[in-house]
């Protein structure tokens, strides 16, 4: 390239010259470390490797232009960034040309002198570029300095809890919409709300909510909007500091896994991560002194209502979720207290009406008003993709079940049979939230009843069924599976299924387990299997239900089935 295209130059000719001395200069971003771009969010997002071009004038003592650039561009790469800080300078400056560019590569004057011939600029050739050396001294100066998250008086405090809070487990029990309110009157906060996020084994963490509006239109927004652009806006428009629990290895093999739970982790791998989200800040992954004193109070008093409420707050229906207020002394660290005050006295309270508030948010109001028919059978029950196979379950495993603390189990008292090889079960393998959505059903409706063998009729192609039907406390019947009778690997699966019913007394067990996607599919062990609901299975008569006809349902699709007594 000798020269700027004719029509180029005649629009470059048209900017007004002023008296003024550019320094212009190309330089690795390895001269300075690593020049770090930050997001919205504050975090760093990427680290640039290349080149970097700035444009100053260095009579009014501005910036005109940055540009990062690959290191393999060529030296047109300086005439594009000199255009632009010629035609659309940064900083608010005017579009103008220079009388004078100075440099301190002999290259880069020598292509410049070529392409600037006929715009009446000279081009000279100087070994120091004052303001730029000091540019790059100040980037290089930024990048050493990075902000700590945490003040350094408050990183002890606030891990200890955080490893406190995940050793309890309250995502265990408690979901997202249940809402604990800790007042404080402190510190320029009043009330704050606090959201519990980890049953569905994606996210853990503390929300923890300044007003009330802002978890109100947070929680309104996620349910009415579904673009995730609308998502976005959301989300940077609470107003909550949050703890939130990551894996502590930079890469982790198994989180594009579908069912992979950061819950399996001790707190030796976990990297506790503290922040503020707010409309006019965004996300900032830093706390203040006041900021982490205040969150250090909260977690600590959530942190003690837990333990000292554990049973209360562990309930089966939401409806049994009831108001409990409690007052909790916080002793305040050393460095943090003035005057007199050594503690604080917190006041932690249940929101149960708060709660069934962003519960109906949820659940459409239709869906409360219809009522199934009796003995019509529930197909919500098993997902879409899930794995359904009838075997039997370890009776040492079955033991490891009921003593593993994040294992949800309804047993049965008997006596285990000497010569048997495990109890009879059905096994469930779906994903990860499939499975806690599974349980929580089963909760919902005071567990499993039992196990129903019944048989079917399909009259329209003569053939019959034997479906495998959950029943639960409240009398609901949900459909596991329905098998073709004659099917050889069915009757060669419930002739070893009886021969250990027999030997159980009838007690069998309905086992939820994700991990369908991974290497466990069909055979999940201790980390897969999340639920064990052991209940009498009930075959033909027994059940009481008779033969269940298949109704095709044909106001929609011919193809949509439904069984029916």
């Amino acid at each position: 390239m000798s020269n700027f295209p004719p029509n180029t130059l005649r629009r470059l000719q048209k900017l007004p010259q002023i008296p003024s001395v550019w320094e212009g200069d190309r330089r690795t971003l390895a001269d300075i470390g690593e020049l770090q771009q930050l997001s919205l969010d504050g975090g760093e997002t990427s680290t640039t490797n290349g080149d970097c071009i700035l444009w100053v004038d260095g009579s009014e003592g501005v910036v005109r232009s940055v540009d990062l650039v690959s290191s393999e561009m060529g030296v047109e790469a300086i005439a594009r960034s000199l255009l632009r800080a010629m035609e659309n300078p940064q900083g608010g400056s005017q579009p103008a040309r220079p009388q004078k560019i100075v440099v301190r590569d002999r290259e880069i004057q020598f292509f410049l002198r070529g392409a600037l011939q006929d715009l009446d600029i000279n081009i000279d050739y100087v070994p120091d570029l004052p303001l730029i050396d000091e540019l790059f001294r100040s980037f290089a100066a930024m990048n050493s300095a990075k902000r700590p998250r945490l003040p350094a008086p408050y990183l002890e405090l606030l891990s200890n809890v955080a490893e406190e809070l995940w050793e309890l487990c309250p995502w265990d029990y408690l979901q997202d919409h249940q809402i604990i309110t800790v007042t404080l009157n402190q510190w320029d906060v009043g009330t704050l709300y606090l959201s519990i996020m980890g049953m569905l084994g994606k996210e853990y963490g503390v929300l923890m909510y300044r007003s009330l509006e802002s978890l109100r239109r947070f929680r309104s927004a996620v349910i009415n909007n579904q673009v995730l652009e609308e998502l976005e806006e959301a989300f940077l428009s609470q107003d909550c500091w949050y703890l939130n629990y990551e894996s502590g290895y930079d890469e982790d093999p198994d989180e594009d896994d579908e069912d992979f739970d950061l819950g399996i982790y001790e707190f030796s791998e976990i990297e506790p991560i503290f922040g503020s989200v707010h409309p006019y800040e965004g996300i900032r992954p830093f706390l203040d002194e006041e900021e982490s004193l205040a969150v250090y109070v909260t977690l600590r008093a959530l942190t003690e209502f837990v333990e000292d409420h554990e049973d209360d707050l562990n309930v089966f229906a939401e409806t049994d979720w009831s108001k409990i207020t409690d007052k909790i002394r916080i002793p305040l660290p050393p460095f943090a207290q003035k005057g007199k005050a050594k503690s604080i006295l917190v006041e932690v309270a249940t929101q149960p009406e708060l709660s069934q508030e962003f519960l109906t948010l949820e659940v459409p109001e239709d869906e409360d008003e219809e009522e199934e028919p009796d003995l019509i059978i529930n197909h919500d029950l098993v997902p879409n993709g899930s794995m359904i196979s009838l075997g039997f379950l370890s009776w040492s495993l079955r033991e490891e079940i009921q003593q593993h603390p994040k294992k949800y189990t309804q047993t049965v008292d008997f006596k285990i049979p000497k010569n048997s090889d495990g109890l009879p079960i059905i096994l469930v393998q779906t994903t990860r939230s499939n499975a806690q959505a599974m349980i929580n059903l089963l909760k919902g409706q005071d567990g499993l009843d039992s196990i129903l063998f019944n048989p079917g009729v399909d009259s329209l192609h003569d053939t019959e069924y034997e479906l495998i039907l959950a029943k639960t406390v409240q009398e609901t019947l949900y459909l596991i599976r329905d098998v073709e009778s004659e099917s050889i690997e069915h009757k060669n699966a419930k002739k070893k299924w009886r021969q250990r019913l027999k030997k159980t007394g009838g007690i069998c067990g309905l086992v939820i387990a994700m991990g369908v996607t991974g290497a466990s599919r069909g055979t999940p062990g201790l980390t897969q299997i999340m639920g064990l609901f052991e209940a009498e299975s009930k075959e033909g008569e027994e059940t009481g239900l008779g033969c269940f006809q298949l109704i095709p349902q044909f106001p929609h699709d011919f193809s949509d089935f439904d069984w029916d007594d």
